[in-house]
Order: C-alpha cells, then structure tokens, then sequence
C-alpha cells in the first residue's frame, strides 16, 4: 500500500474532496440513486467502509467496483491512458514509543501504539483494459413504478422532456430537459420519484410555465437566488410526495438543504410564503 503522506495530508485531501464537491453542487452524502452499487474491491470482494464509501460512490462511475495497481496487473488487465487513481484511507497503527517494564503484551500493544491516517490508491474498473467481463457482477434492483405518482408526472400541462441518459438527475433550463437514472438505480422506487418530482419542479419555473425568475435567469451554486429554487423545489417535492402518499418512506434530512432552510428563512421572512406552491404547473 502506498503510504507518502503526512497525517495532515490525508485530512486535507479528504476535506478538499469534499469541499470541491459541494462547490460543485453535489451533495455527496444525498444520493438515492444506487444502480451502482455500495464501493468494492472486485479483487477481494470487500466492500469498502466509512468515509470511503462517500468518496467513491460520488465519482458516480456507472459500477463501484475498484482495483489498486498490483491488482489490475495481477489480472493481466491495463489502465487506461491519462486516468487518474482515486484515493482510498485507512487507520494504520504505528508505535508510540517503548513498552514500559511490567505491562503485559496486550497492555504495551494498546497503550504504545497511535493511529495515523494514510491512504493508497485504485481505479475504476471502466478505468482498465482487459478485465475479463465475467468478473463484474451485473446490478439490477426490481423498483417497480408507482401508479399515484406516474399520474402525477403525466398530469403536467406542457411537460419538459424527460431522459435517463445519465447517471445524474438535473433539469436543464435551456434545453428544458430533465435528466434522471432509471428507476432501477435508485435505492427505491420512492426515492426515484422524490428525485423526479424535486427536477420536475424546477421545470415549472421556465419562462414558458410559471416564469420563476430564478429558474428563467441563470443562477450559480451557492447565490441567494440558487438557493431559493433549490428550497422551492424541495418544499414542492414533499408536497408531492405527500399527496401521492410516499413521504414516510422518502427520507430528507440533507444537513446541506436543512442549513439553506435556515440562513433563506431567517433572512427572508416572506420566503416561506414564496416558496410554498399554491398552484404549480403541476396537478
């Protein structure tokens, strides 16, 4: 295992991660759609743990499947030109000085020695060449549509276009595309539908619906105006979800959004009234 930084490294090479996605607007603590499967070493089978799971899930590569280097080359596969590896941490204990006289083995072992962060690297298996295709498990969860729910969709006037080209869900303003993965991906079929009705009520803001004027007019992550549709869609979506009776088993407790809820709503005390839909674009 590679092991060429300092403690304080790995903290910040986690930190930075994380920060960065964030910046990026993912949330990647919040994601319901799991047709990729929880992160594994395709060598050994271990799932990886912790942090890990967060790190490498949110790289969003189509299967979580992961290799170091020896293994790739132990299996006569190849890396891709340009890729880049990933990071993945461990707790290494390492001594902590000299055994006092008189302690026992179990006692010196827990008492002198200190655990220090470190990390090694892998790769994605569509980042490899050569891996022999009946190594990598096939993914597949039976979420089956909702009927409350597909009519819900279907009962929107003037509805944007909706695709599962890729493994992201957003809503595309200029295009007026929603993107959503299959229904298999997500970890429920309530999940899926969460996730498509947070996107679908964002499309309701187009110049050509409701005019919302921070949805027509172009918003970075992170503004006041991103975070006031982000709200409304969100506020939308557990109405939704509500009406059409799978709220209990959609889970929402985004400390991301819930931080948002509270800097919008103490700011802005008539936002709660602007956010909540009275008449939506959908029925």
């Amino acid at each position: 295992m590679e092991n060429t930084k300092t403690k304080k490294d790995v903290y910040a090479i986690v930190t930075d991660r994380i920060i960065n996605l964030l910046e990026k607007g993912t949330v990647p603590w919040r994601q319901p759609w799991t047709e990729a499967g929880q992160p594994c070493n395709l060598y050994s089978g271990k799932f990886y743990k912790g942090i890990n799971i967060m790190l490498l899930a949110s790289l969003g590569y189509a299967k979580n499947y992961f290799l170091t280097e020896k293994q790739i080359q132990e299996l006569g596969a190849t890396i891709k030109e340009k890729e880049k590896p990933h990071i993945v941490v461990f707790w290494n204990w390492q001594p902590n000085g000299k055994a006092e006289e008189g302690e026992s083995e179990t006692t010196q072992a827990k008492q002198n020695t200190r655990p220090l962060l470190r990390y090694y690297r892998v790769f994605n298996v569509s980042q490899c060449e050569g891996i022999p295709k009946d190594m990598i498990p096939a993914i597949n969860r039976p979420n089956n549509p909702i009927e409350a729910c597909e009519e819900t969709i279907k009962g929107m006037p003037n509805p944007p276009v909706i695709r599962n080209d890729h493994n992201q869900a957003y809503y595309d303003r200029i295009e007026d595309i929603i993107n959503i993965p299959e229904i298999g991906k997500f970890e429920s079929s309530e999940a899926y539908y969460n996730t498509l009705y947070h996107e679908t009520v964002h499309a309701t803001g187009h110049e050509y619906r409701l005019n919302r004027p921070e949805v027509a007019q172009s918003t970075s992550f992170g503004t006041p105006a991103y975070s006031k549709e982000e709200l409304t869609a969100e506020i939308a979506a557990c109405f939704l979800c509500s009406i059409t009776g799978i709220a209990e088993k959609v889970e929402k407790n985004s400390v991301a959004y819930i931080e948002n809820w509270l800097k919008v709503l103490k700011n802005d005390r008539k936002f709660i009234i602007y956010a909540v839909p009275h008449q939506t674009a959908i029925k």
